[in-house]
């Protein structure tokens, strides 16, 4: 039975090399357990791929390469054509595309697709406060957020949060609930970082309706009755108005829409 051994070799960790080996082997299914895939991580010097078309003629393989350093591309192609090993440039040609359009030299630096940086872990950190923070479980959030979002119940605060959260937003929310009293925080922050999403009782009402629907439960339960939704709302207004914050109407609004509305009133207030 053929089989195909292929090597690749990277200067980085080899997770490039590998998923694109393995892309290209998925195209010819029948034969994907034919095909062995080696890696020679964290390459750095031009001796080890000597070495490496050595190991490659013993094992009649062929070696696909992700390196990023011009003189190892170019030293690991010529040694596999002196030993008429076939070698396969994976960045090459796309790092001399950009390097001609661009005119200007890569960095050449291995593993900067793998590297995670400071916007990388302020987006995490901030995913994990609107989930910490979400649905008023924990009020010391509304102090901490850098937006704290108040509504009645089905007014999409949770998705905004998150929404936010990937714009690096730290996002507290709040149910309003008239049975139940607003947590003192919200009176303590700075109004302009607070945002009130309103709904019309219409749309509420449809929305709660299908809520009700998808729970299992008949429709028209007090969660979803016009007189319930109207109180709701009059309690709304009465605890935005107490706080003094902006309110926002996301009844035809896509979450999207609300968000960028949010980060544009946040930025003319810091102008």
């Amino acid at each position: 039975m053929k089989k195909l051994t292929i090597f690749v070799v990277s200067d980085s960790v080899g997770e490039t090399g590998e998923a694109a080996v393995k892309a290209v082997v998925s195209q010819f299914r029948p034969n994907f357990e034919k095909v062995r895939i080696r890696k020679f991580p964290h390459i750095a010097n031009v001796d080890v791929l000597e070495k490496i078309v050595q190991i490659a003629i013993a094992n009649e393989a062929t070696i696909v390469f992700t390196l990023v350093e011009k003189q190892m591309r170019q030293a690991l192609q010529k040694i596999a054509a002196e030993y008429k090993v076939h070698a396969i440039d994976l960045l090459g040609s796309m790092l001399d595309l950009i390097e001609t359009s661009f005119d200007e030299m890569p960095l050449q630096k291995p593993g900067l697709v793998h590297q995670l940086d400071d916007d990388y872990f302020k987006k995490i950190e901030a995913i994990e406060f609107a989930v910490k923070f979400d649905d008023g479980q924990d009020p010391r959030g509304i102090l901490l957020a850098d937006i704290v979002l108040v509504g009645v119940s089905r007014t999409s605060k949770t998705p905004l949060s998150q929404y936010l959260a990937h714009k690096r937003y730290k996002v507290a929310n709040v149910p309003l609930v008239p049975e139940v009293e607003p947590p003192a925080e919200l009176m303590q922050i700075d109004p302009k970082k607070c945002f009130g999403l309103v709904i019309t009782p219409e749309k509420l009402n449809n929305i709660r309706k299908e809520r009700l629907i998808t729970l299992g439960l008949t429709e028209n339960a007090f969660y979803a009755q016009h007189a319930r939704i109207e109180q709701e709302i009059s309690y709304f207004y009465s605890i935005v108005d107490k706080i003094g914050c902006r309110t926002i109407d996301v009844t035809n609004r896509a979450v999207e829409e609300t968000a960028h509305k949010i980060i544009d009133m946040l930025e003319l207030d810091c102008r």
